[in-house]
């Protein structure tokens, strides 16, 4: 971009609970000004680059996972560092992996189809979403659990999904060789923050297990323009 988931329906909001890791290794605030761009462009490789999520029904059972495409991005790279960038997600291409569906009467197919109505994702009304860069600073002292080894930056960005902007700051591996430069990280938000509240109270005693977090990994490549 120029600028960066009982019943059925109950089995697909499993997808959306956190995958039994924890959230300390993420920090979740009010949105903020985006960095500007500046020095060198690279543009996101999309063959490469790629979006997963993870999660598990409340205590860690039914986990599922899957990916999600990028459809555009990115980065402004200036004395050998990050400065700034985004990307755009394409959130009709959620996908299920058909290995984390091992029960007999679920499909991974029904799994999906949920997730882009407006009980998640409604990706009708908001078929993007998105992440703009507002900084990227040196890692101070070590990763928390659960960041990808080799952790040694924190980047902070703007995650807007269907009409909501926070700002998530995470711990992640960068590196920039020559004409390249990788993006990898992970983080735990919890997707009542964004509107997505489906299943998320007591309610309805067949949906209030469903847990509030989902796991998501970037690992995002960028090439020299």
């Amino acid at each position: 971009m120029k600028k960066i988931g009982l019943s059925i329906v109950a089995a697909a909001a499993i997808i959306f609970a956190s995958c039994g890791g924890n959230s300390t290794n993420t920090n979740v605030s009010e949105k903020q000004e985006v960095a500007e761009h500046q020095g060198d462009v690279f543009a996101v490789d999309l063959g490469t680059s790629s979006v997963s999520w993870k999660a598990t029904h409340k205590g860690g059972f039914a986990p599922r996972w899957g990916v999600i495409s990028l459809s555009s991005g990115e980065f402004s790279v200036a004395d050998g560092n990050i400065v700034a960038g985004e990307f755009v997600i394409d959130m009709s291409s959620i996908s299920v992996d058909t290995a984390s569906v091992t029960e007999a009467d679920k499909e991974a197919s029904d799994l999906e189809n949920h997730l882009k109505t407006g009980d998640f994702f409604a990706v009708e009304q908001h078929p993007n979403a998105d992440f703009k860069i507002t900084s990227v600073t040196d890692l101070s002292g070590a990763a928390a659990e659960g960041a990808v080894a080799g952790s040694n930056k924190t980047v902070s960005g703007n995650l807007t999904l269907l009409d909501s902007t926070l700002n998530v700051s995470f711990p992640a591996k960068v590196a920039l060789e020559d004409d390249k430069v990788t993006v990898d990280g992970k983080f735990i938000v919890d997707r009542t923050a964004w509107g997505i509240k489906f299943g998320a109270t007591a309610a309805d005693p067949a949906e209030w297990g469903i847990s509030k977090d989902i796991e998501v990994g970037v690992n995002v490549i960028g090439t020299k323009k």
